[in-house]
């Protein structure tokens, strides 16, 4: 399975031309898809912020209740805590959500479908770039 960032379900949200292919390949092997909570938390926030109308939080919801949420528990909190402290030593650190979110990833063996460069400073953190 894969897991959303927040960056795709945008670009999904908004018609981006440049998921296009990858939307196709995923419809065509019927991928089951994720998001994590911080992701949802991410979205619904900028949607309340944005002042966008009730048609579009509509949309949202629907697209939140078309995948599976994966929770921040404590093995995927122990893994973001693993991967804020390695990048934190490096001098590389990166947002609490996207550590969250590489936590959640980690822990549930998904791969991150994301166009956002830091989590590639995440050693074997499963990346699907576009």
């Amino acid at each position: 399975m894969v897991c959303l960032d927040m960056c795709f379900l945008i670009d999904l949200l908004r018609g981006k031309a440049s998921i296009a292919d990858l939307r196709e390949t995923f419809d065509r092997k019927e991928t089951n898809f994720t998001v994590a909570t911080p992701s949802v938390m991410e979205l619904w926030a900028g949607l309340l912020l944005s002042q966008h109308s009730e048609k579009e939080k509509i949309k949202v919801l629907e697209l939140f209740r078309s995948l599976t949420i994966l929770p921040l528990d404590e093995q995927s909190a122990k893994h973001a805590a693993e991967y804020e402290a390695m990048l934190v030593k490096k001098g590389k650190p990166i947002g609490t959500e996207d550590l969250m979110i590489a936590g959640i990833v980690s822990a549930h063996g998904e791969v991150l479908v994301t166009r956002d460069e830091h989590y590639a400073s995440i050693p074997g953190l499963r990346l699907l770039k576009y």
